[in-house]
Parts: structure tokens; sequence; C-alpha cells
């Protein structure tokens, strides 16, 4: 007779578990433990982003194809800003933006939008886009390097002239642009 240890109920008669049975439930252990540290690592990174420390480096593959990186736009307050076509609020948020950036353009202000469609709605982010005065590339990924996963959307990120991150949108509990919270955060920026 098999020890009680060793063995479980199952449809009614005592039996043990196989060797092969244990090596998958190991690996699916560690394939789940792996999974959640690798999302772990992930959020750390986006976690890490500090208001007053430097700003990660993200380049955006505009749709006409140049690649801008925000480090070469040291010396201009730049927000970064993510969206999509199918996002409501997103729809309502960019055209402010663009506003904003058309009055505040002299004085040193640069977005860049990063669209999280995918290809298939290239045609429709190149109509909304069209109607922008900022350049949009497709982020190809809800993974924006050290800002982390776009789980949330629209969110922003403002980087000062000096390349410090002045605001990190993960921190909004409404992260949408709206005149006062540009008024609040980028306006200041821009005078220095």
């Amino acid at each position: 007779m098999r020890s009680k240890q060793a063995s479980f109920l199952h449809g009614g008669a005592n039996v043990a578990p196989s060797a092969e049975r244990r090596t998958l439930l190991r690996a699916a252990l560690s394939l789940a433990a792996g999974v959640g540290l690798g999302s772990w690592s992930n959020t750390a990174s986006a976690n890490a982003l500090a208001v007053g420390k430097p700003a990660p480096e993200l380049v955006l593959h505009t749709l006409d194809g140049t690649s801008i990186s925000s480090k070469e736009l040291t010396g201009k307050v730049v927000i970064l800003t993510f969206w999509a076509t199918w996002c409501g609020p997103c729809l309502t948020e960019l055209p402010l933006l663009s506003e904003y950036l058309t009055r505040h353009r002299k004085q040193g202000l640069e977005i860049l939008g990063f669209s999280l469609d995918g290809a298939e709605n290239l045609p429709e982010v190149r109509r909304f886009a069209s109607r922008l005065n900022f350049p949009v590339g497709l982020l190809g990924s809800p993974w924006a390097g050290d800002y982390g996963r776009m789980w949330r959307i629209p969110v922003s990120f403002t980087i000062d002239r000096n390349g410090v991150l002045a605001d990190n949108g993960w921190n909004e509990d409404d992260p949408v642009w709206t005149v006062e919270r540009l008024e609040r955060i980028v306006t200041p920026l821009l005078a220095k």
C-alpha cells in the first residue's frame, strides 16, 4: 500500500503522482514565477521613474520614417504622449495638445506622440495625425522602454530643458491633459 504522503485521492482511487506529472507541475510553476518576475522587472523600471531625475531616452519612429530621440531635444521642454485611435479621452486630448504647441512652440516646446494602435490601423492613425502639428509614430508594442508598459492611456511624461523628468503621468490620478493641467505643469517649465 502506498503512503498517504505520496498519494492523493483521484476519482475514488489512491493514485501516486507520476514523475512526469511532478516534472510538468515544476515546469508550470517555474514558468509562472518567471513570467511574474519578468512583469515585475518591467514594472520596476517604470517605478524607477522619478521626477527630478534624468528622463529615460525614448525614440519616436515617425509615420514619415524619421527617428526623433527625446535626448536630441535637450534644451526644449518635451511632452511624450501615449494614445490610440480607439481611446476616446485621447481623441479629445490630442487636439488640445496640438493647440497648446501652436501657442508655445517658439518658447521651446516639443511633443512626441506615440500611438499604441497596431499596423492594421495605420490609415486611421495617419488620418488623425494629419490634424496634429507634432510628430506621431506607432509604438509597436505596449512597452515603452524605461517608461514601462502602457496599461492606461492617455498618459504623458514631461521632460524639462535639462532632460530631467518634470512630470510622471503614472503618478496622476487623472492623467488626461486639460488647459489647467498644462498651465500648472508645462507653462512654468517654458518660462525657465
